[in-house]
């Protein structure tokens, strides 16, 4: 009965600082928001009370494979979905895909931390994988379709820019006056060339 009080205790607890996260979210307090979503993760994941000293120094919120209620599961993976929206309005990149990774190993079926995914891959240059991410958010969700077709629309635009600022320097590097004899590129040209072409490739990992 004492594990069973102390769950239930731990799931309420877990509730409430989440209701206090969204609601800060919705305010515009973001960094209240994530303190608050990171100290509901200790209560959810099943850590000690104590541990909530340690949230506000956390570099990172606890490992999304402790909890084994399934209540607390579905709280957790909907917390890490919405962790995820507070790094990109806080541009953190890295911690928006991390944390969209962590809501979908609890549903590969979270739909809104398939898109947040998408869109942190793609402010860190990963084109492709943002891209192959959002045309299977728009097959398995069609009511998602629309926000994922724009997203794709935007991203399209973006990479076609860049590539047309990027040819139209290569070019006038190319085609610069050098008088009346034609030559080959030089080595100054060459070495512009590779490290624009550099430039463009993510390091993937």
């Amino acid at each position: 009965m004492a594990d069973a009080t102390t769950t239930a205790q731990k799931l309420a607890m877990g509730k409430e600082k989440k209701e206090a996260a969204d609601q800060a979210f919705k305010e515009g307090k973001i960094s209240e928001a994530l303190m608050s979503y990171h100290g509901a993760l200790l209560y959810l994941l099943g850590l000690d009370k104590n541990a909530l000293g340690m949230a506000s120094g956390a570099p990172s919120p606890p490992a999304a494979s402790s909890s084994t209620d399934p209540k607390a599961d579905e709280i957790v993976e909907k917390i890490y979905a919405n962790m995820s929206a507070c790094h990109l309005k806080k541009k953190n990149w890295k911690r928006a895909q991390e944390t969209a990774e962590k809501a979908l190993a609890k549903n590969e079926n979270n739909y809104k931390a398939m898109y947040r995914k998408a869109k942190a891959l793609a402010e860190q240059g990963y084109f492709e994988r943002a891209v192959r991410l959002l045309e299977d958010l728009k097959k398995k969700s069609p009511a998602d379709a629309p926000l994922a077709e724009a997203e794709l629309t935007r991203l399209r635009a973006e990479d076609k820019e860049k590539e047309r600022v990027t040819n139209k320097k290569l070019k006038g590097f190319l085609t610069r006056d050098r008088g009346d004899k034609k030559s080959e590129p030089t080595e100054e040209i060459i070495e512009h060339i590779e490290s624009a072409t550099i430039e463009e490739i993510p390091d993937d990992a």
